[in-house]
């Protein structure tokens, strides 16, 4: 299949645009060495998208590349060299630079010259052995070598820029899967997820990232093989499933993983959601909903201004992992999950753990699960200005939420899926006013810094007493009061102190 016009104009624009592609192809060259645009940025420039980094594959060894890469690069790397991977950062100051830096990452602010990430990789031809969660690095010695062993048709593309008229290699029929938005590889199915089981994950990601359907034999040897998937490091697993979290629409590929039995190995906690058919329809389907709530999440996520959340994307997909646990059926009929939201937050942490997420981001997703029913009840008594809560409750679950608050706005807001508009509408009201409240609480009270009018040091002085526990419940009880009546002031919170320690000694 030959290229379109416009996919053969883009490519020629690329590389009339970014002189570093020809500086990089010109340089190899003179040293005797083949260098082709691989793999990606291939794929996205054929897709029309722009391209902020460039991957490169070379028949030059890494030793090679990076003394070549020194002779024009501002800062080069080599913490990939174990993978004949050479990454560096190179000028190009000949292309214009983008009007929003936002959009360049490399960029350090408009009108700045524009920098590009290159990573340059040996020709490779790795393989896993049955038992190895670590690929055997083996340097290929040609670009067929190299495009045989890449995880997709459509990323088994090359341009070769080593030569004065660069030449469009596609051995594996990769553009005619691009125009059919199929994902297919580039050789059996078996052989490849059997070489690498993480390029089963990859096909889910790139299901949502590129919105294509994955071939027939693809999804059946996902799910013949999906065991495989377990001698993968947790760390690989973990960088994928963030990968696809973090595109714009990950529903389909996490989908795509739970119907191939890939999510029973990786995140157990998914397809459990699935629970069996309720024939009397006395909840929603728990799966469903919750896939719905992390796609409203990252909408909202985009409404508020923030970028692409990890701790916001896990904690929306993850909520009601304790409702499997907890679901009883009761004697009036109606279901119930009575304390889910603890039971989840428990199931969250030994699951995120296990997978390698850094301890910041257990914490936060798991105090999330824990807290993100405490709204609910906030509006059956919101008929009037302040109404619903007291202020020490909104004080408390600022408190509570701490520097996740954002992210519990967001998915309290997002966990409402109900199609009917009538209670859908309250809901959002009612949180509309508890956000004002907040707002006006943080602007006349400093809740961001909710702290006991008294220090510690304070305390200490007031009470005549060494560092130790009673300092701690002093501290605790000033604490609580200001939670309940708001900022008491120096006088007054002494005056509390000394009469709480009165009864303490009475």
């Amino acid at each position: 299949m030959s290229l379109a016009p416009a996919q053969q104009a883009a490519i020629d624009d690329l590389i009339s645009s970014t002189p570093v592609i020809r500086r990089l192809g010109d340089l190899f060259a003179a040293a005797g060495h083949e260098l082709y645009l691989v793999g990606g940025s291939v794929r996205d420039v054929l897709l029309g998208h722009l391209v902020n980094d460039l991957d490169f594959t070379t028949s030059a060894r890494p030793g090679q590349t990076e003394k070549l890469l020194k002779q024009v690069a501002d800062h080069v790397w080599d913490v990939g060299r174990e993978f004949g991977t050479i990454t560096a950062r190179v000028s190009d100051p000949a292309a214009p630079a983008t009007a929003d830096p936002a959009d360049q990452p490399h960029e350090a602010e408009a009108g700045a010259d524009r920098h590009w990430l290159i990573e340059v990789t040996t020709f490779r031809a790795d393989a896993y052995r049955s038992d190895s969660r670590k690929p055997e690095v083996n340097f290929g010695d040609s670009i067929d070598d190299d495009l045989v062993r890449r995880d997709f048709t459509v990323n088994a593309m090359a341009i070769e820029v080593s030569d004065d008229h660069p030449t469009f290699v596609d051995p594996h029929g990769g553009l005619a899967d691009l125009a059919a938005r199929r994902l297919m590889t580039p050789f059996a199915p078996e052989r490849s997820f059997s070489d690498d089981p993480l390029r089963m994950m990859r096909a889910a990601r790139f299901a949502s990232q590129l919105d294509f359907q994955p071939a027939g034999p693809v999804i059946a040897a996902m799910t013949s093989m999906a065991d495989r998937i377990e001698i993968i490091s947790a760390e690989r697993v973990r960088d994928e499933l963030s990968r696809l979290l973090l595109t714009a629409q990950p529903a389909r590929g996490l989908d795509l993983l739970c119907t191939t039995g890939i999510a029973d190995h990786v995140l157990p906690e998914l397809p459990a959601l699935r629970l069996e058919v309720d024939e009397h329809h006395r909840h929603k389907d728990v799966y469903q909903h919750s896939l719905i709530v992390l796609q409203q999440a990252i909408e909202l996520e985009q409404a508020r201004g923030h970028r692409p959340d990890l701790v916001n994307r896990l904690a929306a997909l993850l909520h009601d992992v304790g409702k499997p646990s907890t679901r009883r059926f009761e004697d009036d009929g109606r279901v119930s999950f009575h304390h889910h939201d603890v039971v989840g937050a428990k199931l969250v942490r030994k699951r995120l753990k296990a997978l390698r997420f850094s301890s910041e981001e257990v914490k936060a997703v798991s105090k999330l699960v824990e807290l993100h029913l405490r709204f609910h009840g906030y509006s059956d008594g919101l008929t009037g200005e302040n109404a619903g809560w007291t202020d020490s409750a909104v004080r408390r679950y600022v408190r509570d939420a701490g520097d996740q608050l954002e992210h519990l706005h967001i998915l309290t807001r997002a966990d409402c899926t109900t199609r009917n508009q009538r209670k859908a509408t309250r809901l959002r009201r009612a949180y509309d006013d508890l956000e004002a409240r907040i707002d006006d609480l943080f602007a006349r009270e400093e809740l961001n810094a909710m702290r006991p009018d008294l220090d510690g040091t304070q305390i200490m002085a007031l009470l005549d007493l060494a560092p130790g526990p009673q300092v701690g419940r002093a501290y605790q009880h000033l604490l609580d009061l200001r939670i309940e009546n708001g900022p008491l002031g120096e006088e007054r919170a002494t005056e509390e102190l000394r009469r709480w320690w009165e009864q303490q000694e009475s």
